[in-house]
C-alpha cells in the first residue's frame, strides 16, 4: 500500500491554474479530523520522524509563566539544537532553506541556523474548528478571489485549499484571537548598513479581527481586520495615528485607511496606505501589503500554488519574543542567531508574479506559510531583474492560556541596502473584551489615544 502521507503531499502539489469558486466535496471534507486535522494540516508526522504527528497542540504553559505579564514563558527552553547550518554545510540542507536564508548564510561568516526539535504547538478554540469544518464544503470566493462570502465568518475559510488564492485568504483571515490584542509600547528597530540600530517607532497598537467576533453585534459583518497605531516616540512623529480597516469584499469595499498628524490636527483618509507604499513610520523598509506577511487585495499579482513542502521556519520563538531586548537582537546587519529558533515544518509554498501592466516594487514573491498556524512563515521578494531584494520572517508563539496562535514579531531584511527592520518588540496584552464600535472611529481613537 502506498504511503498515505506521500499521497497527501503529492496531491498538494497539484496547482489549479485559474482561481475559481471554492469549497470541496463532502467526500473530500471527510479527511478533516481523520488524515487531516480539523484545520486542514496533515495530521501524521513525516516518515523520517523529524516532523511529529499533531496531537492537539500546546494548552499549558511552564511553571514560570506569569499570566497578564505580556510575556509567555518558553515551554521548550530545555530543548537542545539537533544540528547547526552555516555557510560551510548549507548545501546539504538547501532544499529546506529559502533564498533569503541562503543569502544570510553565504554572506555572513558568523551567521548560522540552529535547528531545534519540531513542536506542533498550534491550538484553536472549538468554535473556530467547528466553523472551519463547516467552511470546507460551504465557503466560497468570488470576483477572482477579491472577496470571500460573509457566511465563512468564524472559521478558517479554506481548510483544504485548492489554489494559491485560497491559501492567501487563509493567511489574511488567520485566527489570532477574537478579542483585541494590544501593545502599549510596540517598538520597531531599524538597523542601518553600519549595523547601528535605531528606534524608528514606539507605538500603542491595537489589532482586532471582527471576522472572528461572532457575538459582537455592532460590527460590520464584512469587516475582517482593524488595526491602529499611535506613535509615542521618537518626538518627530509623536501623536501620529494610522488606522487600517479591511473587508471581505475588497472589490466593492476596498481598504479604508486614515491618518492623523498633530501638526495638521485633523483626520484624513489615506487611500495610498496599500500595495507597495512604504510604511514611513517603520523606516520605509516594509510595504503596506506585507504587513502580517501579506495584507490587502490580490489584484496586482498572479498567485500560483506550488504545493506543500518541508521547510525550516521560525517557530515557537519564545526566546525571540521574551528574552532578546533592543540591540541584543542584532549582530552587525543580521539577526543574532542566539535569539532565533528554527524548526522543520510543512508549509504551503505560493509564488506570486507581477501581472503585465501592473506596477509594484517587486516582480515576484515566494511565500512559505505554515500548514498548522497560517500566520507563521516567510517570503523572498525579487526585483525586476530577478535579484533577491528583500526577505521577511514572521515568527510564531502559541498563547497557550488563550488557545491562540500568535504571529506578530517580524524581521525584514532589505538586501539591496543591507538594512533590516524588526517589528513587534514589547509586551503583548490580550484584552478580555472588545471596545464598542462607538469607540473605534478614527476620530474617537485620536481623541482617546493621542493623550495617553
Amino acid at each position: 500500500m502506498k504511503n498515505p502521507i506521500a499521497l497527501l503531499m503529492a496531491a498538494s502539489l497539484v496547482a489549479l491554474a485559474s482561481p475559481g469558486h471554492a469549497s470541496v466535496s463532502a467526500e473530500e471534507a471527510k479527511a478533516l479530523g481523520t488524515t487531516l486535522t480539523d484545520f486542514g494540516a496533515i495530521k501524521a508526522g513525516n516518515k523520517e520522524g523529524t516532523i511529529p504527528e499533531y496531537t492537539g497542540g500546546l494548552t499549558k504553559g511552564p511553571a514560570n509563566f506569569k499570566p497578564g505579564s505580556g510575556y509567555w514563558a518558553d515551554p521548550f527552553a530545555g530543548d537542545k539544537p539537533l544540528y547547526r547550518i552555516d555557510g560551510k554545510n548549507m548545501a546539504q540542507y538547501a532544499d529546506k532553506l529559502s533564498e533569503s536564508q541562503k543569502y544570510l548564510l553565504k554572506t555572513y561568516a558568523d551567521y548560522y541556523i540552529d535547528v531545534l526539535p519540531t513542536h506542533r504547538s498550534v491550538v484553536y478554540p472549538e468554535s473556530v474548528l467547528k466553523a472551519t469544518v463547516r467552511n470546507a464544503t460551504t465557503c466560497s470566493g468570488g470576483k477572482d478571489y477579491f472577496s470571500v462570502d460573509v457566511a465563512c465568518r468564524g472559521g478558517i475559510p479554506f481548510p483544504i485549499p485548492k489554489n494559491a488564492y485560497e491559501v492567501m485568504w487563509n493567511l489574511t483571515l488567520k485566527y489570532s484571537g477574537a478579542t483585541d490584542i494590544t501593545f502599549d509600547h510596540g517598538v520597531s528597530l531599524l538597523v542601518d548598513a553600519n549595523g547601528s540600530p535605531t528606534v524608528v517607532s514606539d507605538q500603542f497598537t491595537r489589532t482586532e479581527r471582527p471576522y472572528y467576533q461572532m457575538d459582537q453585534k455592532d460590527r460590520d459583518p464584512n469587516m475582517i481586520l482593524r488595526t491602529y497605531s499611535v506613535a509615542k516616540a521618537p518626538a518627530r512623529i509623536s501623536g501620529q495615528m494610522t488606522m487600517l480597516t479591511d473587508y471581505l469584499d475588497m472589490d466593492a469595499k476596498p481598504r479604508r485607511a486614515f491618518n492623523y498628524s498633530p501638526g495638521q490636527r485633523r483626520v484624513k483618509l489615506a487611500p495610498e496606505f496599500a500595495y507597495d507604499t512604504p510604511v514611513s513610520q517603520l523606516g520605509g523598509v516594509t510595504l503596506f501589503d506585507e504587513l502580517f506577511l501579506f495584507s490587502g487585495k490580490m489584484d496586482r499579482f498572479d498567485f500560483k500554488l506550488v504545493g506543500r513542502k518541508e521547510m525550516l521556519i521560525p517557530y515557537n520563538s519564545y526566546k525571540f519574543y521574551n528574552d532578546c531586548k533592543g540591540a541584543e537582537h542584532f549582530v552587525g546587519t543580521h539577526l543574532n542567531p542566539t535569539c532565533e529558533r528554527w524548526e522543520l515544518h510543512r508549509v504551503w509554498v505560493v509564488e506570486s508574479t507581477l501581472k503585465a501592466g501592473q506596477r509594484h516594487a517587486y516582480a515576484k514573491r515566494t511565500y512559505y506559510i505554515d500548514e498548522d498556524g497560517t500566520g507563521a512563515g516567510m517570503f523572498d521578494a525579487f526585483d525586476k531583474n530577478g535579484e533577491l531584494y528583500r526577505g521577511m520572517f514572521q515568527t510564531h508563539i502559541q498563547l497557550y492560556d488563550h488557545t491562540t496562535p500568535y504571529s506578530g514579531k517580524t524581521i525584514t531584511y532589505d538586501f539591496s541596502k543591507r538594512m533590516m527592520l524588526l517589528i513587534g518588540e514589547g509586551a503583548i496584552q490580550v484584552s478580555p473584551k472588545n471596545l464598542p464600535e462607538t469607540d473605534l472611529s478614527a476620530e474617537a481613537v485620536v481623541g482617546r489615544e493621542t493623550v495617553r
